[in-house]
């Protein structure tokens, strides 16, 4: 191997003799070269050949080629595209059948309260044909291992890239959501199957590394980074022993799944209430999630960031493709709607997401995640901050949600693109902040938040003041008015301008 020139002016002919001692014996510059010099860098050049040996072994040993160093997002998008391509048809075609089964079961909305925008009924169960598109892209790569040829070429060496706990919670979570545009359930009752789907997750440790990123400068603060906690029991439990380990990281990861995945399937639920609203938004969230995913994925010289970079890629293309395929028949005029079964599965595939970028403890890409679904997020604290302000249940329904006020203004189509480019903003910000630009964009993200939330709240009190007064004028004309003559009461004191009788209106 040709040794590169150094600091040192060092003739071509002198680096390629191979002898020692006439390389010492060559001038430099035409003046004689210091033999111990020479001999230092010819001993530096062997060590660095030696380290070069290694390196490229150790390279070779660990799976790391210059080629896998050298992949892009763009090429992990082109890989994984079959994903959503697959997701896409299943639910574009799958849609029709599920309006067909909707229609002749008498599984429809029918417009019964003034706040809906349509006048007819729609079908639901929009929402299983999403999950079938969905299922269908997990599916694929489930499969794509024992196929003739490679379907993916990263990352193919796992066997199941998603894993099956997150299978399982999506569907229950569509299970009990179409029980409930079937045949009706109780919010206790759906509340307790989203707490299933949670513990799920925390079952097989999907998000419950998200408080690390928090808890463990708290932890190294305090002499105990991991945050784990022995304690001694006085008696022996079963299963269990004299000796109880509590991990705080761990179970403050729980308690987050839960409410994440608690708010994420009501804020879902919440915004579902234009045609095309929660499905465009939700793909609109998807694209920003895919970009964060497949950077994560090329990161540390192509060795990712940990085992779900393969998951997250698959479910935000899975998602995103069986979005876009049930858009069409949904946008607005609707065809079918996707119902509960849907708008918690969409909320509750986006929160999954979401939590799967902090798997090695990187909260700071869980808030960027959440950054990205600011919309739903923003509508659903803004709904509760306006029932206590009302005195009103939060489950109460009413009609001052972003999108009716939007729609009240810019009709049904203005509103929900208005909403369109408020999601394609926040997930901007969103990027930029995993992409390490936080402060900048958390300033922009406050002051967009802030003008949204101020406008909303602002709007919601000029309609309840009209509300309040339009009921105070029901009332004054139900009233009767006072009868005329003596018996209405005495006369009023004589005085300068009331002895004269009032003129009679005709």
């Amino acid at each position: 191997m040709r040794r590169q020139p150094n600091a040192l002016a060092i003739s071509p002919s002198m680096i390629d003799r191979p002898s020692n001692q006439s390389r010492q014996s060559r001038l430099f510059d035409g003046s004689l070269a210091d033999p111990d010099v020479v001999r230092t860098i010819d001993d530096l050049g062997d060590r660095i050949e030696m380290l070069g040996s290694a390196h490229e072994r150790l390279r070779e040993t660990v799976g790391i080629d210059e080629q896998a160093a050298a992949i892009t997002g763009l090429d992990l998008f082109h890989e994984y595209i079959v994903i959503f391509v697959v997701a896409f048809l299943v639910s574009l075609l799958a849609t029709p059948l599920m309006r067909r089964v909707a229609v002749a079961n008498g599984i429809v909305d029918r417009p019964a309260e003034s706040r809906k925008v349509h006048r007819a009924p729609v079908a639901y169960l929009g929402g299983v044909a999403v999950f079938l598109g969905i299922l269908a892209g997990v599916a694929l790569s489930y499969f794509a291992p024992l196929m003739p040829f490679k379907v993916f070429q990263h990352h193919s060496d796992i066997a199941m890239p998603v894993p099956i706990s997150i299978v399982g919670a999506m569907t229950a979570i569509m299970l009990i959501g179409m029980i409930d545009d079937i045949v009706g359930i109780s919010p206790r009752v759906k509340i307790g199957g989203q707490l299933l789907t949670a513990a799920l997750l925390a079952y097989d440790d999907i998000g419950v590394k998200v408080a690390a990123g928090l808890l463990r400068p708290l932890g190294a603060a305090i002499g105990n980074e991991s945050m784990v906690y022995g304690l001694n029991l006085p008696v022996p439990i079963p299963m269990i022993g004299d000796h109880l380990q509590i991990d705080v990281i761990y179970w403050a990861g729980t308690a987050i799944i839960a409410i994440f995945v608690l708010g994420a399937c009501n804020a879902s639920n919440l915004i579902d209430g234009l045609d095309g609203l929660l499905s465009g938004v939700t793909a609109i969230a998807m694209v920003g999630l895919l970009l964060i995913a497949l950077t994560m994925a090329v990161g540390n010289e192509g060795r990712g960031d940990g085992p779900l970079d393969a998951a997250r890629i698959i479910l935000t293309l899975c998602v995103l493709g069986a979005c876009l395929g049930f858009l069409p028949h949904n946008f607005n005029p609707a065809s079918i709607f996707l119902g509960d079964c849907g708008s918690m599965l969409l909320g509750f595939m986006t929160i999954v997401i979401i939590l799967t970028l902090g798997d090695t403890g990187k909260t700071h890409l869980v808030i960027a995640g959440l950054l990205i679904y600011a919309v739903p997020i923003i509508d659903t604290t803004l709904a509760i901050i306006r029932r206590k302000m009302a005195g009103k249940s939060i489950s109460d329904a009413d009609d001052q949600h972003l999108h009716h006020q939007l729609k009240r203004s810019m009709g049904v189509k203005g509103a929900v693109l208005t909403l369109y480019a408020m999601g394609g903003v926040f997930a901007v910000l969103g990027v930029g902040v995993s992409l390490g630009r936080g402060r900048v964009v958390y300033a922009i993200a406050l002051v967009v938040a802030a003008f949204i939330v101020v406008t909303a709240i602002k709007i919601a009190h000029r309609a309840r003041i009209e509300q309040e007064a339009a009921r105070y004028d029901q009332r004054r004309a139900r009233e009767p008015a006072p009868a005329a003559g003596p018996e209405s009461g005495p006369k009023p004191p004589a005085g300068p301008g009331r002895d004269k009788p009032s003129p009679t209106t005709v």
